[in-house]
């Protein structure tokens, strides 16, 4: 579908963005090049000079990293173009409390670094549902969470990036939405194979800086155009279109009338469009599953070369995550009182004609903005800083993506596959993702009326909460066992599926065109459903656990909290469902594979391109090996160290407790 933005027939709008005000100078187009050139060339020196040759210094950077980049990294992949295009649209379409979902997050990290990377660490972890199978034994769970895991990155994360930078893209460039997904892609996918955790983690800290600097930039000429604070308060509650009726049908005005509780977080549990009981409870639950048990996220941390700067990193992302409020959600808001009749559109024909669809253009309140605000040079800065913020995220999402099919589910289905098919079979399902992303891409474009965190959030609320549910279960209650852990997913799963079908089969509507999903379906709001789609989880698996065989203490030493600190040895669950491991492809040579001198030059560069080339060092002792494997799975901080953190800790959750009651 082309979005681009075409003039609109009502009186005293402000004219849409012509072809010639677009990015076309030749200081935004330098700008664009040496970020560019910039990011390429930290991408390469990263990727050259750590060690992607083996699972450790791959997936985990050779557990090398320190605090700042573990913390930029963390903000990164989870500061998206999703969040400059649908939290800045949540902005502008009801106020602030969309902001209350960022700061949750401040509570959750530090739980993240206190609570669930020690048992990770301890565990000898890669990936989350290798976590589980170690917990639990078995193949199904694992194979479960990881299938489940991808859906909800295609149905969120990957889609909702896609169309929220191409939106940016199509206003900035004019380009068709589709046309600038597919260059989006190409971008991504050569930016995300030169591989490595290493290299992704250093890449996100520098695009960290750049959506910094740029968005504050962008706040600072927001707030200067509107005249200040006080006067953003009182415009914003004024910021009606003009253009109120049309299309032959009657338009409550409730639907372009700012909420009388614009300005505060806490609403009504009723009435509210985001209740204080589901933003403190729902929240939270939604929360615990992506901080504390999402892959991507986990894996940044496990990637700390201890726990003090595993912790460290989390408080800075911590402190970083105070920002979006102001610098997205506020700025969101900027743009409705400046470009009032375009973002606060109505009339279903008046946002079709600006932006595409019918249900709402709130999605291009950032964009709008940066374009009609930013002087040149200064657009080319804010275009990388969307590309920053969804290259970051993406090329997190595909390299976690990729980890959990190849390690997950296809080493199940191809139990002797050589290293080169794992390569080749994670890039072919990069692509598959990818396709099945961009046809998803419609439904996004239309959810949530037309709100796209909402879109996101609702989502993670039909599936987040039974994978919560177990995490908790199977760090606090050593009682819980795989076939209550198992059953609970499912029949969460199940649920939720059911609320998601069905609202996506009668539509989400708007406010001008409300959605005939009966309310026993779909009246229910998606943070009250998670609270109640967790409760049903969390006493399914109990239930279940209780009438079913515990599980010994012997094979749960340094998996649950009670147990954390045992120093006797673990037999791993799922060792006893291993058979005879096949012969290390790595140690001779495959029937086809070439030795180093029968290489050619491509082949070569090849070979040096995706870390293939890096040799195994040499066989350690046992004594060595124990050593390695006690370093890998140290917990210990120096004492020092442990104050500092511990006392950002504490500092971190008053700022939070603070700012929720502020804006309460």
């Amino acid at each position: 579908m082309d979005i681009t933005v075409t003039p609109s027939v009502s009186a005293g709008s402000p004219a849409p963005i012509l072809a010639t005000d677009r990015i076309k100078s030749a200081a935004d187009i330098s700008v664009i090049v040496i970020y560019f050139v910039v990011v390429m060339a930290v991408g390469l020196w990263a990727m050259l000079s750590t060690n992607r040759g083996t699972v450790g210094g791959f997936y985990l950077a050779g557990r090398s990293m320190v605090w700042w980049p573990i913390g930029a990294s963390l903000f990164a992949s989870n500061i998206g173009s999703d969040h400059f295009v649908g939290l800045a649209g949540s902005g502008a379409a009801s106020g602030i409390a969309m902001g209350g979902f960022e700061w949750n997050a401040l509570l959750f990290v530090v739980v993240l670094g206190w609570v669930f990377v020690p048992i990770y660490v301890k565990a000898e972890v890669v990936t989350m549902p290798e976590y589980l199978r170690k917990r639990f034994g078995g193949k199904r769970i694992q194979i479960y969470l990881s299938v489940l895991s991808l859906l909800i990155y295609i149905f969120t994360k990957i889609s909702a990036d896609i169309f929220s930078g191409a939106i940016f893209i199509n206003l900035a460039l004019g380009l068709d939405l589709y046309l600038a997904i597919f260059l989006l892609l190409v971008i991504t996918g050569l930016y995300t194979i030169t591989g490595g955790l290493a290299a992704v983690i250093y890449t996100d800290t520098l695009q960290t800086g750049i959506m910094l600097v740029g968005s504050i930039i962008l706040t600072a000429f927001a707030f200067n155009e509107v005249g200040g604070y006080n006067a953003f308060v009182e415009k914003y509650m004024k910021a009606i279109p003009s253009k109120i009726s049309g299309d032959n049908i009657t338009i409550s005005s409730k639907c372009y009338t700012p909420r009388a509780d614009s300005f505060h977080i806490f609403r009504d549990p009723i009435t509210g469009d985001i209740p204080w009981p589901g933003l403190i409870f729902g929240l939270s639950i939604l929360a615990l599953w992506y901080w504390c048990t999402d892959q991507v996220i986990v894996q940044r941390c496990l990637s700390a070369k201890n726990m003090s700067h595993a912790k460290a990193g989390c408080i800075m992302c911590g402190y970083l995550k105070l920002l979006p409020m102001f610098l997205i959600v506020m700025t969101g808001m900027v743009s409705r009182i400046l470009y009032t009749d375009k973002v606060a559109c109505v009339v279903p024909s008046e946002c079709e004609a600006y932006c595409g669809t019918k249900v709402g253009c709130t999605n291009i309140a950032y964009p709008t903005l940066v374009m009609e605000l930013m002087p040149d040079g200064l657009r080319g800065l804010m275009l990388s800083v969307m590309l920053a913020s969804l290259m970051g995220s993406l090329t997190s999402i595909f390299n976690s993506s990729s980890t959990l099919f190849t390690m997950d589910i296809y080493t199940k289905i191809r139990k002797k596959a050589s290293e080169k098919e794992l390569m080749i079979a994670g890039r072919l399902f990069m692509l598959v993702l990818i396709a099945i992303s961009i046809a998803w891409v419609p439904i996004v474009q239309s959810a949530q009326s037309g709100q796209l965190f909402d879109y996101i959030q609702s989502i993670t609320s039909y599936l987040g909460p039974p994978i919560g549910a177990v995490f908790l279960l199977a760090i606090f209650c050593k009682r819980v066992n795989e076939p209550g852990a198992f059953w609970g997913m499912v029949l969460g799963l199940l649920i939720g599926l059911s609320r998601m079908i069905a609202e996506f089969a009668y539509g989400t509507g708007s406010c001008v065109e409300p959605s005939n999903c009966p309310t026993i379906i779909c009246g229910i709001h998606y943070l009250y459903f998670a609270i109640i789609l967790f409760v049903i989880s969390v006493i399914t698996i109990l239930i279940i656990s209780f009438f079913t065989k515990p599980i010994s203490d012997v094979h749960l030493y340094r998996l649950c909290w009670t147990l954390r600190n045992s120093k006797e040895e673990r037999i791993d669950l799922d060792t006893l469902d291993e058979k005879e491991d096949p012969e290390d492809p790595e140690d001779n040579l495959e029937i086809g594979e070439l030795g180093p001198q029968d290489k050619s030059c491509f082949r070569k560069a090849y070979d040096l391109f995706c870390g293939l080339d890096q040799q195994k060092g040499p066989k350690l002792t046992k004594e060595e090996e124990a050593a390695l494997k006690m370093k890998l799975t140290d917990t210990s901080e120096k004492p020092l160290w442990r104050n500092i953190v511990n006392i950002n800790g504490i500092i971190l959750l008053t700022v939070a407790v603070f700012c929720h009651a502020y804006f309460a």
